[in-house]
């Protein structure tokens, strides 16, 4: 099962993106407190528009409150990982693997990710930016994942259109 793990974000609309994201991908969201938000604030609801009653997420007290509660493969993306994402295994489709994002101002500790140092890892980019933003590092990674796995039961056609929607049309010109 794939995991995504947000240690103390802080921007709402970013936590909606990607709760929208765990929808789309049968993915399963935590949450580590303090969040820089309140889960019923409007913002999280616009971002995740529909979606966030169906997302299936739990909230921790603290990153030991986490750690009791869940074992499995984590890894963590920090700017400071050595190795890009692509570079990691998550193909096990039996494996619990955690995928660990940091607060969107400072990133995951030094002291959380010094443990896991080989599992620590960077989405390559230029010295231009610091960082993604966080949503879009989390679609980045776990599409990744789910890429390595065959995407698992994800639909791979638009279940609302025939399969022949596009070469059904008809240029009206």
């Amino acid at each position: 099962m794939l995991n995504v793990v947000l240690f103390e974000p802080e921007i709402p609309g970013n936590t909606g993106n990607i709760m929208r994201t765990c929808v789309a991908t049968h993915t399963k969201l935590h949450l580590i407190k303090p969040l820089g938000f309140s889960l019923d604030e409007a913002s999280i609801k616009r971002s995740g528009v529909n979606y966030i009653d169906k997302c299936e997420y739990e909230v921790y007290e603290n990153i030991d409150d986490f750690f009791s509660k869940n074992n499995g493969e984590y890894y963590f993306f920090t700017r400071y990982g050595h190795k890009p994402h692509s570079d990691f295994d998550f193909s096990n489709k039996d494996a619990n693997i955690y995928l660990f994002f940091g607060k969107e101002s400072t990133g995951i500790p030094r002291s959380i990710l010094k443990p896991y140092i080989e599992r620590c890892a960077r989405i390559p980019m230029t010295d231009n930016v610091r960082a993604l933003n966080l949503s879009n590092s989390v679609a980045i990674c776990l599409y990744e994942a789910l890429r390595q796995q065959d995407y698992l039961d994800l639909l791979r056609d638009e279940p609302h259109k025939s399969k022949t929607f596009i070469e059904e049309y008809e240029d009206e010109m």
